[in-house]
């Protein structure tokens, strides 16, 4: 009998503990109810939340952690959770109503921008952290630091869009200036990446879409993970080049 009071001991301490763990706010992150939603929202020029059950779990939530971690250096976005309950009260499940996501979409996420009467869904991969903050980017305008891309070449490349075209190929003379700072191989390949798209923008204006739509393309055949990656690479500082652009319209 004393065995099989222990053995429920330790049972509930370890459900509890584990349920402990999961609703605890992921670092960087906020949690959302009813009485704060509009007050947190209204405070961002972004706010990226994730709609999802209680308790989330797996690879999912790490993806979330993931884009989470990636914005904590920009002041002006904010990602937060909304976990709706399918039980009891059924907490926040007016939110979710509100803006037509149901338990199957689980977890969906929304972005909410400055100036937007409706949020943004996104509609790609919810496993693919990448994906998320590409969209991020296209849809929020703000800097996010993407893997392989370089914030003193992103800097240029805002400036790149600003210039008259008799200009840029001055500007092109400076991003190979700024290659040289770089010491490690996959940074340097990442300035010149950098530094063949202005080139091929002063010669193709429409470049850069029609270049995301082929490496996406290719990414999506049967390519080896060493090519994918470099792909993906390359998709970032696109995506990098695309979002600026978007900033100059």
């Amino acid at each position: 009998m004393l065995q099989v009071c222990v053995f429920l001991s330790v049972s509930l301490f370890s459900f509890f503990a584990i349920n402990y763990v999961s609703s605890e706010t992921v670092q960087g992150s906020v949690l959302l109810n009813s009485g704060v939603f509009d007050k947190i929202v209204n405070k961002y020029k972004a706010v990226l939340i994730k709609f999802d059950e209680t308790y989330p779990y797996g690879d999912k939530q790490d993806t979330f952690k993931a884009v989470v971690e990636a914005t904590l250096s920009q002041p002006d976005l904010l990602c937060a959770e909304v976990q709706v309950a399918d039980y009891g009260e059924k907490e926040n499940a007016d939110i979710a109503d509100k803006y037509g996501v149901k338990k199957d979409d689980f977890p969906a996420y929304k972005l909410f921008v400055e100036g937007k009467d409706e949020p943004l869904t996104y509609k790609g991969d919810v496993k693919n952290a990448d994906d998320i903050k590409k969209f991020l980017i296209r849809e929020s305008g703000l800097w996010l630091g993407l893997p392989s891309c370089l914030e003193d070449f992103d800097s240029l490349v805002a400036e790149f869009h600003k210039t008259s075209d008799d200009k840029k190929p001055d500007l092109i003379k400076r991003a190979a200036e700024l290659a040289n700072k770089y010491e490690s191989e996959k940074e340097k390949k990442s300035a010149e990446i950098y530094m063949k798209t202005m080139k091929k923008l002063v010669e193709t204006p429409n470049f850069v879409d029609t270049e995301i739509k082929r490496v996406e393309k290719l990414k999506a055949g049967k390519v080896s993970d060493n090519k994918k990656e470099q792909l993906n690479n390359r998709l970032n500082i696109l995506t990098s080049f695309q979002m600026r652009m978007k900033d100059e319209l």
